[in-house]
């Protein structure tokens, strides 16, 4: 009986012991299946976006600077055109005359040779002018220099006067001392004093002519110096009263005129679309394009949501999407735009954004001359972010 139940026991533990065994396998292998998937979910966590390495937009080829639309006044008719569609021109020149050019032209003319005549007058008024100022001033100097030598003849007259009257009052003064002494007659002494007094009267005419040539120079003088001012007022008077400075601005005016009339080149470039020939009126279209294509751009229009990518300096290719040029063209933003506007160049993807928000970026080439010919034509863009 003891036997029989420790045999009984022995089973049970065994029993049990598989059951153990059983289940510790069976969570070993829950765990192993779990823990795959956990690692895998963590590495996927771990993994980021790719970094965007380019930006794609469209874009449309032009010059340098833009195109111009060079035009005139509405209703007036081009004479004369002096280029072709093609044609290269320069800073200033000429490209086209209007029909009132010729009006303008005769205009200008008259008004030069009124500019011409009233300088000639001019001329001839201040030479005549010029010759009596110096007839005045001759006449001064005719007064002047004999009435100065009369002067000075005179002081020197005056100055021997007074030497001699002095030499005289001196010898008066010894022939009294000499009479009183009765050393000599009273017939000598009154002989001195009627010498002396010779003397002094002589000295008071010379003075008083003196004053007399001085006051005669003075009047002289004043009058040649009156003389003198009214030639130099005269000269005045008939230079102001010669229009040549209205002439001159009648002149600026009509070349003024005359200048509207021609259409010149803004600066160098080339004639890209003549829109008005020769007898046409100029309309609100104008009379023709213009661009400088020795220098072309490419203004791509990026979408507002990668232009955040965009900077300057970065490379950028360009291809033709209809094969208008074979190779592919290089170049590097020169210009981010400031403004968002309604995309201009759209897809030929029908399912493409027609209304997408773009920022223009301009695209300096590195090379222009194949596409000098191509002004608005649509390019493919490929920016290069991560350079």
């Amino acid at each position: 009986m003891v036997g029989k139940a420790l045999h009984k026991n022995r089973g049970s533990l065994v029993a049990i012991a598989g059951s153990v065994i059983a289940l510790a396998l069976l969570g070993l292998g829950v765990f192993r299946i779990i823990q795959p998937r956990t690692v895998a979910q963590s590495t996927t966590e771990e993994v980021t976006a790719p970094q965007r390495v380019a930006v794609a937009a469209l874009g449309r080829l032009e010059p340098d600077g833009e195109v111009f639309r060079i035009s005139g006044p509405t209703g007036e008719r081009v004479g004369r055109l002096e280029v072709n569609e093609g044609d290269i021109v320069v800073a200033r020149q000429a490209i086209a005359y209007l029909e009132s050019y010729e009006e303008r032209l005769a205009e200008r003319n008259f008004a030069a040779a009124q500019l011409e005549e009233a300088q000639l007058q001019y001329q001839a008024e201040t030479e005549s002018g010029q010759a009596k100022v110096s007839e005045a001033e001759a006449r001064i100097q005719q007064v002047d220099r004999p009435a100065s030598f009369q002067i000075e003849a005179q002081q020197a007259n005056i100055r021997r006067l007074e030497a001699e009257l002095t030499l005289a009052q001196t010898d008066l003064e010894r022939f009294e001392g000499l009479f009183e002494e009765g050393a000599i007659a009273r017939q000598q002494l009154d002989a001195q004093a009627t010498d002396t007094r010779r003397v002094e009267e002589e000295l008071q005419n010379a003075e008083a002519t003196l004053i007399q040539l001085e006051e005669d120079r003075l009047t002289t003088m004043s009058l040649a110096e009156e003389q003198l001012q009214s030639a130099e007022a005269d000269l005045t008077l008939s230079q102001v009263q010669v229009t040549v400075a209205s002439a001159q601005q009648n002149l600026e005016l009509a070349e003024a005129k005359l200048e509207r009339t021609i259409i010149r080149a803004p600066r160098n470039g080339r004639i890209l679309r003549v829109i008005a020939k020769e007898g046409e009126a100029i309309t609100s279209e104008g009379i023709l394009d213009f661009g400088d294509t020795s220098q072309m751009y490419v203004v791509a229009e990026v979408y507002e949501t990668d232009v955040g990518l965009v900077r300057l300096g970065q490379p950028a290719q360009i291809n033709s999407r209809n094969g208008a040029f074979e190779e592919r063209l290089v170049g590097e933003v020169s210009e981010i735009g400031w403004q968002i506007f309604k995309n201009d160049v759209l897809d030929d993807d029908p399912a493409a954004n027609a209304d997408a928000r773009v920022v223009e970026v301009k695209i300096r080439l590195d090379d222009s001359q194949p596409v000098q010919g191509l002004t608005n034509l649509q390019v493919d863009v490929r920016i290069d972010v991560d350079a």
